[in-house]
């Protein structure tokens, strides 16, 4: 294994796991504020790593997915929100829904605006390898949490975009929705591993070219502008 390698797989995996809490502490926070604090009183509003990160899903999957060459995506504990507690349970769990991938867009700026603050400071204060690392870094942290936000922005259950439909879903319709949760990591392997391998289309490549990379394109080059 490459340092080059070693470093770049580092850095991933520090920036999976900070959007990852970022991510799961927004549900929580969003969920306490429209009134529901299950989420809060197990500690699920914190910063700690270890209040979100499953042994299995954070960690394991993720390592397997890398060895087998496919896609790889990770998840945390799921976030415990009870929606009788919400104030307006449909209109709330969507916005519960939606701060994680917030959370994690917003991190992606935030990079972007302080590589922009630092760059010049940090070719001229230490050497050229040490800055490069470090811009490398904030690249790749952008790259992870816009990924980490557009990936669950996808409209399959469990991930945070399917909750989009919920307010237009009554009945029957709304309790087979909930139903189809439980079969959310068949789904997942369907999409990103076996239907690129029957149809030779990589779907979520696909999307991210017209989410993720133009975005993140968009906020490098403001973090280098001007320099």
């Amino acid at each position: 294994m490459s340092s080059s390698y070693f470093m770049n797989l580092l850095a991933s995996a520090v920036a999976v796991i900070v959007g990852i809490v970022i991510h799961e502490s927004a549900h929580a926070a969003a969920a306490w504020a429209l009134g529901d604090k299950t989420a809060r009183s197990r500690g699920r509003v914190s910063l700690n790593p270890l209040n979100h990160i499953d042994p299995f899903g954070t960690v394991l999957l993720p390592l397997l997915m890398l060895a087998a060459g496919g896609p790889v995506f990770a998840f945390a504990k799921p976030v415990p929100v009870y929606l009788n507690n919400l104030k307006h349970p449909k209109r709330d769990e969507v916005l519960v829904s939606a701060a994680g991938p917030a959370s994690n867009i917003a991190l992606a700026c935030l990079a972007a605006a302080i590589m922009h603050a630092a760059y010049g400071n940090l070719y001229t204060s230490m050497s050229f390898a040490v800055a490069s690392q470090i811009m490398n870094f904030g690249a790749t942290f952008i790259v992870v949490n816009l990924s980490l936000a557009f990936f669950n922005l996808i409209p399959i259950p469990p991930l945070d975009g399917s909750s989009i439909i919920v307010p237009f879903l009554k009945g029957k319709a709304l309790t087979n929705y909930y139903q189809l949760q439980q079969y959310a990591m068949p789904i997942l392997i369907l999409v990103l591993y076996l239907l690129p391998m029957w149809t030779g289309i990589d779907v979520i490549g696909r999307y991210f070219d017209v989410t993720v990379y133009p975005l993140a394109g968009q906020l490098l080059n403001f973090a280098i502008a001007g320099i």
